[in-house]
């Protein structure tokens, strides 16, 4: 046997998954068996001697299991440099005892988070001294091994069979990089919901030094392009639904694009939660079709006449359960991804039909109005805004012009309203009867962005037969003002009626005169939706 050899192991574990079958691969290779609590407790039931970490200590557990591996003759035993004799002979003098190897896993305190438990419980379950060991036994990883996750307990036993009962220097050094890892992340876990989630903390948006826990959800096959790399991770405390956390039914892998897309078609058919059926298509993060119907099938049809062009292989996302007949309509083009809160049988029997459409259920729509921070990266730095769930409603608005609004233009303004705060700008949407008629994104002036809308419109009703396109009589909305009165007379020549804007121009009182004179309604939010 090596002079390396782990003869004694600490074994002190929340997840006692492997647990037992690990103590016993352990013990049928000569390892003593020190253990805590619970974790003794699963290795006495199934068969195995174990010694108390009391014994070790010579002091019991106390504090409801708050202290009991907090003492020199564990971290002695962890953090002594076998080969320094000033080490050795105080491990002689202290009767402390070498452990070769730690076997912990923390407290759950991410999904005791989760689960939305109490206050008292969350702060239970911040772990003490399952840290300290890991990073005790981490720093002598020269000696020491140090095992954080059960799905590294095969990958042991088979380094102990083949190092002579030892581990070799590149397998513990793999395993401190994890264990380190693993604790950055979970203080970072911590840190976040003291800063974002404790209920009795003060609102902080932006402490002085951001934590942020995330884990790697899934690696991608590539990123934007071909070239670049990707991996998609997720919150490990705070977080929202949404696509990462969605079931995949079938289809190909999710994309970078696929993912970004995804969400953005997501974002916005939450907009509608609770509403009538709404179907949502977007083609590079940009919505290209939106509308509500009495029926799912009869918003998917609105949605798509908007542009059905930019919809070949789109992302749909709807805001209730996908049935049969909207399944069927949606198969009759590509379509990249569908997701959905649920699927009917029915539904999920068209979509098999197509095997590379990748189909979602996410279950819960996000909350269109919950707090967050959205972050983007610069050279040299990061980005940092709060998220922009500003909101208007009816009794918000401010009629600027000599005509108000009617009931259905009003209609119309907040449905393009919606729209447009998920469109990149500047944006511009036309909406009519609860469907988008036309929309103009991420152009460098509002004008072209109302013309390039209208011009899209246009199409379709040539493509559709129609003897007009749907912008005549509809309502437009600006995601910021008008700078000038240009954007907006080329929605009125588009044959829009009514205009939603923020307004405060310093030429507003032009963009208003040029709307009465056209005889539009306008009115103003007071409230603008960049979107970069």
């Amino acid at each position: 046997m090596s002079d390396k050899a782990i003869r004694r192991a600490l074994l002190s574990v929340s997840d006692k998954s492997g647990l037992a079958e690990l103590g016993a691969g352990l013990a049928a290779r000569g390892v003593e068996l020190v253990s805590t609590g619970g974790t003794a407790s699963a290795l006495r039931a199934a068969g195995l001697m174990v010694r108390d970490i009391a014994e070790l200590t010579g002091f019991p557990e106390m504090m409801d299991g708050r202290v009991k591996t907090l003492h020199p003759r564990v971290h002695g035993g962890l953090l002594a440099l076998r080969d320094n004799p000033e080490h050795r002979a105080a491990m002689e003098a202290h009767a402390i005892g070498p452990i070769d190897l730690v076997i912990v896993n923390l407290y759950p305190f991410e999904a005791t988070v989760a689960k939305g438990a109490s206050r008292a419980e969350i702060i239970e379950n911040i772990d003490i001294g399952g840290p300290a060991m890991v990073r005790s036994a981490a720093k002598n990883h020269g000696f020491v091994t140090i095992i954080t996750d059960p799905a590294d307990y095969p990958a042991l036993l088979a380094e102990m069979d083949a190092e002579g009962g030892a581990t070799s220097q590149a397998f513990r050094t793999r395993m401190a990089a994890k264990a380190y890892v693993r604790t950055a992340a979970y203080d970072a876990a911590i840190a976040s919901w003291f800063a974002f989630a404790d209920p009795e903390g003060e609102a902080a948006p932006f402490p002085e030094t951001l934590p942020i826990a995330l884990r790697r959800a899934d690696t991608l096959r590539y990123g934007e392009n071909p070239h670049q790399a990707a991996a998609v991770y997720v919150p490990q405390v705070v977080g929202s639904p949404g696509v990462p956390q969605a079931t995949q039914l079938q289809g190909k892998e999710l994309s970078y694009n696929n993912l970004n897309d995804a969400d953005a078609a997501l974002e916005l058919a939450a907009e509608f939660a609770g509403g009538a059926p709404a179907v949502v298509i977007v083609k590079h993060a940009n919505p290209c079709g939106v509308a509500q119907a009495p029926s799912l099938l009869e918003a998917w049809q609105a949605a798509l006449a908007c542009d059905s062009v930019s919809a070949f292989g789109g992302i749909v996302a709807v805001n209730t359960m996908l049935d049969g007949p909207t399944a069927e309509a949606i198969t009759s083009i590509f379509t990249e991804v569908v997701i959905a809160p649920s699927v009917s049988d029915e539904a999920r029997a068209i979509f098999a039909r197509k095997k590379n459409l990748r189909l979602l259920v996410c279950g819960a729509l996000p909350d269109p109005r919950r707090a967050g921070l959205a972050l983007k990266t610069i050279a040299g730095g990061v980005l940092i805004q709060s998220r922009d769930n500003g909101a208007i409603g009816a009794d918000d608005l401010k009629v600027v012009t000599r005509r108000a609004p009617t009931e259905q233009e009003l209609k119309d303004c907040l449905f393009a309203w919606t729209v447009a705060r998920h469109v990149k700008s500047n944006a511009i949407v036309y909406a009519k009867d609860g469907a988008t008629a036309g929309i103009g994104a991420g152009q460098m002036n509002r004008r072209d962005s109302a013309r390039i809308a209208a011009i899209k419109a246009k199409e379709a009703a040539q493509a559709h037969g129609w003897d007009a396109p749907r912008t005549a009589g509809s309502a437009v909305a600006s995601d910021a003002f008008f700078p000038f009165a240009d954007g907006l007379l080329a929605a009125a020549e588009a044959g829009a009626t009514a205009v939603i804007q923020p307004g405060g121009s310093i030429r507003d009182a032009e963009v208003i005169a040029a709307a009465d004179a056209a005889g539009l309604a306008m009115v103003f939010t007071g409230m603008r939706h960049f979107r970069h």
